[in-house]
C-alpha cells in the first residue's frame, strides 16, 4: 500500500507543490490582512490546504492520464507511472475522482463565492491538458490555471476578489508561464515531431527565452503593483528584491547553446523564489 502511495505522488509530483502552495497561502493571508485586518483562522488555512491538494492532484492525474501516450514515446517522460505500467488506468480514474471530491468538499466548507467560481477552477483544470494539441499558448492557460491558487485563497478568507487580488492573480500567471516556456524548451524536438504546440516549437528555443524574459519582467512590475495596493511593508521589499536576483539568475544559466542547468533554472530556482516572496510577505504582516 506503502508502495502505491508512493507511486501516486510520484505521479502527481507532490514535490512541485512548492510552486503553487505558497502562493495560495500568501493569497489567503493578504486577503485576510486587507479586508478582514487579521490572521486567517486555522480551519480556513486548512481548508484552503485541502483545496490545493485535491486541485492539484486532479489536475495532475488528468494531465497524466491524457499525455500517457505522447509520455510513452518521450524518453524523458516514458517512466511515468502509466506509460512504466505502475498504474493502472482505472486506479488513475479513481484517484481524480477522488481529487475533485476532495476539492468540493473543501471549497464548500469556506463561502459561496467559492462554490460559485469552483465549476471555473475545474474547467482550466480539465482544459490545460488538452492546450497543447491545439494551441502555442498553453503556458499562458497553465499560468491562468495555477494562478487559481492564490485569487482562491484570497477569496476563501474574504468572500470577494479586489483589486490587489487581480494583481497577484496577474503575477503568478506571468511568473508560471514564462518558467513553463523555459522548461518546455527541452521538449522541443519531440514535440515538433509528435504535432504538439510550444512557444518554443513556434518561435524556436532563443525567440522563447527572451519571451520568457518578458513575462518574468511583468512579474516583477506585478510584485510591485501588489505592494502598491496593499498594507506591505519593508520586509515584504526585502523578499521581492530576493526574487528579482532569483528571477535574473534562473534566466542567467540558461541560454539557447545551453540548456543543462534548465533543471535548476525550473524547479530549484522557482521553488525558492514562492517560498522566499511567502516567507517575507508572512513576516512582513506579523511584525506590523
Amino acid at each position: 500500500m506503502f508502495r502505491k502511495i508512493g507511486i501516486f505522488l510520484q505521479m502527481i509530483k507532490f514535490e512541485h507543490t512548492v510552486f503553487a502552495l505558497p502562493f495560495a497561502f500568501m493569497g489567503t493571508l493578504l486577503g485576510s490582512f486587507t479586508v478582514n485586518h487579521s490572521m486567517p483562522t486555522w480551519a480556513q488555512i486548512g481548508w484552503v490546504l485541502i483545496a490545493m491538494f485535491g486541485a492539484r492532484s486532479a489536475a495532475m492525474g488528468l494531465n497524466r492520464l491524457i499525455d500517457r501516450a505522447s509520455d510513452a514515446k518521450n524518453p524523458r517522460t516514458a517512466n511515468r507511472a502509466i506509460p512504466a505500467g505502475l498504474l493502472k488506468i482505472g486506479e488513475v480514474i479513481i484517484f481524480i475522482i477522488a481529487s475533485f471530491a476532495l476539492l468540493f468538499w473543501a471549497s464548500s466548507q469556506l463561502n459561496s463565492l467559492s462554490m460559485k467560481l469552483l465549476p471555473i477552477a475545474v474547467v482550466m483544470l480539465v482544459f490545460y491538458s488538452f492546450t497543447k494539441r491545439f494551441t502555442w499558448l498553453c503556458h499562458i492557460v497553465l499560468g491562468l490555471t495555477i494562478a487559481l491558487a492564490p485569487l482562491g485563497g484570497w477569496v476563501a478568507v474574504t468572500g470577494k476578489v479586489d483589486a490587489a487580488a487581480w494583481v497577484l492573480f496577474g503575477t503568478i500567471v506571468f511568473w508560471v508561464a514564462g518558467f513553463d516556456i523555459v522548461y518546455a524548451c527541452q521538449d522541443v524536438e519531440f514535440d515538433t515531431k509528435e504535432g504538439l504546440n510550444s512557444i518554443p516549437v513556434r518561435f524556436g528555443v532563443a525567440n522563447s527565452l527572451k519571451i520568457a524574459k518578458a513575462f518574468h519582467i511583468i512579474t516583477a512590475i506585478g510584485f510591485i503593483g501588489l505592494l502598491l495596493l496593499s498594507q506591505l511593508g519593508w520586509w515584504y521589499i526585502a523578499g521581492m528584491v530576493i526574487a528579482y536576483l532569483i528571477l535574473f539568475y534562473e534566466h542567467y544559466i540558461v541560454s539557447p547553446a545551453d540548456l543543462s542547468r534548465l533543471q535548476t533554472s525550473f524547479f530549484t530556482m522557482n521553488g525558492v523564489l514562492s517560498i522566499v516572496v511567502f516567507s517575507f510577505t508572512l513576516i512582513d504582516l506579523v511584525v506590523q
